[in-house]
């Protein structure tokens, strides 16, 4: 698609009721344990079912995001049948006979990074803010069965965004990264095109596939910013849930063939107080 929908001001969500959204269907289960909430999501391709729990009082950080469960349902449909998936093309040319190496970026309850090692038998590791690692290392736990089942692992690390110290502990071994609905808060957006560039321009060809629901006008600067550094290119689209005027998108993050003639250096700094990253730029 020549044009990304977040480059189409005329259209304004009303950020009250659609940062999150009530996503319970038929065949999810929710049970309340005072502030908790244990909710079933069935993935019909392996027969079994995850079970993630959330904690509404704790933040956002700890429910269900919208984007999510697209996610889900297209890592559950991948399974079904790679060829008519939108994630196949992608999937299939980093999985090669092998155990696919996944990352998630802000992984809230963990519920999209679990469904990758269950359905793809994946070696994922799940990440987010240090005071959400708890959650999801509890999650994680819980779906051990499931996981069990596929071959897929689950690992648990704190990663903040922009963090050369976080970053670095991560690493670059991936193969690809996942994310869904993290692109909200502005004062986000270089933090998190910071990480993105630390994992992406590399020499390893990582991909980045994010769901995003869009809310607010001001998301397109940071996909103005993200098409500078990056390919970017839509592999879904969803369709509007009733009283919404537009779907979950799912797009995919390649490094630019231009980097390579550029190089593009990610360095670290040590100062008294913290390590940052400094990203310089030169023609070779």
């Amino acid at each position: 698609m020549a044009a990304l929908e977040e480059d189409q001001d005329d259209v304004v969500i009303n950020p009250a009721t659609m940062l999150l959204r009530d996503d319970d269907s038929d065949s999810d289960e929710v049970k309340m344990v005072e502030s908790e909430q244990l909710r079933q999501h069935s993935l019909p391709s392996i027969d079994s079912t995850i079970v993630t729990r959330q904690l509404p009082s704790q933040g956002l950080s700890f429910q269900l995001w919208p984007a999510a469960t697209t996610l889900l349902t297209l890592l559950d449909d991948h399974r079904r049948d790679p060829t008519t998936s939108p994630l196949g093309p992608t999937l299939s040319a980093l999985e090669s006979g092998r155990r696919l190496k996944i990352l998630e970026l802000g992984s809230g309850t963990g519920l999209v990074g679990i469904a990758a090692a269950a359905t793809l038998g994946a070696c994922v590791t799940v990440t987010d803010l240090p005071h959400v690692v708890d959650n999801l290392k509890f999650n994680a736990e819980l779906n051990a069965a499931a996981l069990g089942g596929s071959g897929g692992s689950v690992r648990v690390a704190a990663l903040r965004w922009g963090e050369g110290e976080d970053a670095e502990a991560i690493g670059r071994e991936f193969d690809i990264v996942l994310a869904s609905d993290v692109v909200y808060h502005d004062h986000l957006y270089e933090p998190l095109l910071k990480t993105l560039s630390f994992l992406l321009l590399g020499e390893g060809g990582v991909v980045f596939v994010m769901a995003h629901l869009r809310r607010w006008k001001k998301e397109s600067a940071f996909f103005k910013r993200a098409r500078k550094l990056f390919e970017v290119e839509v592999l879904h689209v969803d369709r509007p849930c009733q009283g919404s005027r537009v779907g979950v998108t799912v797009y995919r993050f390649t490094g630019k063939p231009s980097v390579g003639e550029r190089s593009i250096f990610h360095l670290y700094k040590q100062t008294k107080s913290k390590r940052f990253f400094v990203f310089k730029y030169y023609t070779t």
